[in-house]
């Protein structure tokens, strides 16, 4: 029975019927008890496979048997490595913990080579594979850490080991370990890099507030390996929502300035990653990031925006660039002359049809910019985005899936339609200019009382951007609420109110402004309240929509802010008033 030939027959019926498998398993269980059998058995092809196949199976008999007699063979480190491509590392972990010198390094420098799935790599760490390997890292010998350090890179892509690798301590001599200059362990500094950027995924690691600072410091003492590593692990760690004291730790030290000479890194991981940092960095900071940046800085990202073959960098840049002050006209002339206009409505037109999250980051980084070049107190700059076709590419913004994107390309028609009643042409001009012509009929708008044109005196109504700036009102997304509701706003201006309020009732704007009053954020309330207030002056609006209005203006009065209640009052009486005078008369 021990003979090879039998023992290969044996195997072969642990693949057929259930009750075949189940005495087959039994058997050689049976002969496992014979030195010769534990040997050759872990040699015949297909058994350990088919042993954990067994061992995961519904007979509950034969998966016992089948644990027992892979215990049994766990013996030979060579079965428990086979056992381990197979998907059982309970053999594996075991010698990690309490294997000789040797067999550790084995079973280490094997899962580091290994192929895993994401569910093997959370097995692992719930066998317990992480502590033993950090214990090798810290007390091995040089070919002990290393193959510790190779296995724990593997382990660290999934998010449940990153957390045992923290709680593990690890972090500490990781850094101790990027900072030593002995030659010996300058083979462990790339796995280590590696293994730090992935911790740097969790929020666990700011618990060491000058860990950051740390890695900025060794930037230009490491090769482009570790810089890239170095660079992710600062990128995870700045763009935490609870780092805002390590960002401005970061920038109070310099690091802007450290990372700005990387953007003209020839590697593209290495600039990438020092211009994602910078624009994190930028999110929060005053008015100084001109400055900061420099004009050849801004014009090298102006470059890296219409020459990156990758979107990521490309939204890296235009949302870094969105960032500037919008007032600073410095940084302005610097992107006109950079041509930078052109290259945001080629980037915005080609990715605005795709919805991934990374042509969605790009769209929103363009739309961004956007608002610089429609600024309302700019009106040469104003006109010069209108000739190069930002209205039509604004409205096709605003049917987006991107809100980000939906709240910014409103705000850029507000910017511009701020301008139209001073641009509009009245009545009177138009004869004395055009006296040879007659006027266009169709150029004529009804909410300005003159004579409007998208390109030139930027009108919303002209432009036809009414009804797809009610449609995000009548959308279940608050987020451009506010940009949309000042976009309306500039139609309720003192002279062309009643006008504007006539043509937002006509694409059934009143009802989705009472909808936001409802459930939109104060802000949003607020300016919901102030068009309201206009509207609601007209009788017909204020018999048609009141009541509706009046039910939401009550609760709002109860539960709402308190700083919207003075003009919920106004409203409530300019409503009861109407209802005083019905009865009188």
């Amino acid at each position: 029975m021990a003979d090879v030939g039998n023992l290969s027959l044996l195997v072969k019926s642990l693949t057929r019927d259930v009750e075949e498998r189940r005495e087959a398993v039994g058997l050689l269980l049976d002969l496992s008890d014979l030195t010769a059998v534990r040997r050759r058995m872990g040699r015949i092809q297909g058994c350990i496979v088919m042993l954990v196949a067994m061992l995961n199976g519904d007979d509950p008999v034969a998966s016992q048997n089948a644990g027992k007699l892979l215990n049994t063979l766990s013996s030979n480190t060579q079965n428990a490595l086979h056992m381990a491509e197979a998907g059982y590392f309970k053999p594996l972990v075991q010698y990690l913990k309490e294997g000789s010198g040797m067999s550790k390094i084995l079973m280490a420098t094997a899962l580091s080579r290994m192929e895993l799935t994401d569910q093997f790599r959370a097995s692992l760490g719930e066998d317990g594979a992480v502590e033993p390997l950090v214990k090798m890292f810290n007390a091995g010998k040089l070919e002990s850490k290393l193959s510790a350090l190779s296995a724990l890179q593997n382990l660290s892509i999934v998010t449940e080991n990153i957390q045992r690798l923290i709680s593990s301590g690890i972090v500490v001599p990781l850094l101790q370990l990027l900072f030593s200059v002995t030659s010996v362990l300058m083979t462990l500094r790339e796995p280590a890099s590696a293994i730090l950027a992935r911790i740097a995924q969790s929020e666990s690691i700011l618990f060491n507030q000058d860990v950051a600072q740390q890695m900025l410091s060794l930037l230009n003492l490491s090769s482009p390996v570790i810089q890239c590593h170095l660079l992710q692990a600062l990128n995870n760690i700045a763009a935490h929502s609870s780092a805002a004291k390590v960002r401005r730790k970061m920038k109070e030290n310099g690091a802007i300035q450290l990372l700005l000479p990387f953007l003209k890194e020839n590697n593209s991981k290495i600039r990438s990653g020092a211009l994602n940092l910078i624009y994190t960095l930028s999110k929060d900071l005053p008015e100084e990031l001109t400055e900061q940046l420099g004009e050849t800085n801004i014009s090298c990202i102006v470059n890296i925006a219409s020459s990156s073959t990758s979107d990521d960098e490309k939204a890296a840049a235009l949302g870094l660039l969105s960032n500037l002050p919008i007032s600073d006209r410095k940084a302005t002339d610097i992107l006109k002359r950079g041509n930078l206009l052109p290259i945001v409505i080629s980037i915005t037109s080609s990715s605005i049809a795709t919805s991934t999250p990374t042509t969605c980051w790009l769209v929103e980084s363009a739309a961004g910019v956007l608002i610089r070049f429609t600024n309302p107190s700019d009106k040469k700059l104003q006109l010069l985005s209108a000739e190069q076709g930002v209205i039509p590419l604004l409205l096709k913004l605003l049917s987006s899936e991107s809100p980000v994107a939906k709240c910014r390309a409103a705000t850029s028609l507000a910017q511009l339609s701020q301008n139209t009643l001073s641009l509009r042409k009245s009545r009177n001009s138009r004869k004395s200019m055009w006296s040879c012509v007659p006027p266009s009929a169709d150029a004529y708008c009804e909410v300005h009382d003159g004579y409007c044109y998208v390109n030139s005196t930027f009108c919303l109504v002209k432009a036809g951007a009414i009804s797809p700036l009610v449609q995000i009102l009548e959308g279940k997304d608050r987020q451009a609420d506010e940009a949309v509701l000042s976009a309306l706003a500039t139609l309720l201006q003192d002279e062309i109110w009643e006008n504007g309020s006539n043509c937002i009732a006509k694409t059934s704007g009143i009802q989705a402004i009472i909808k936001v009053l409802e459930s939109g954020n104060v802000k949003a309330q607020e300016k919901a309240l102030w068009i309201l207030e206009r509207i609601l002056r007209v009788d017909e609006y204020r018999v048609q929509y009141g009541e509706s209005a009046q039910v939401v203006l009550i609760d709002v009065a109860q539960n709402g802010d308190p700083r919207l209640k003075p003009t919920v009052a106004k409203l409530l009486a300019q409503l009861e008033l109407l209802q005083i005078q019905s009865s009188y008369f």
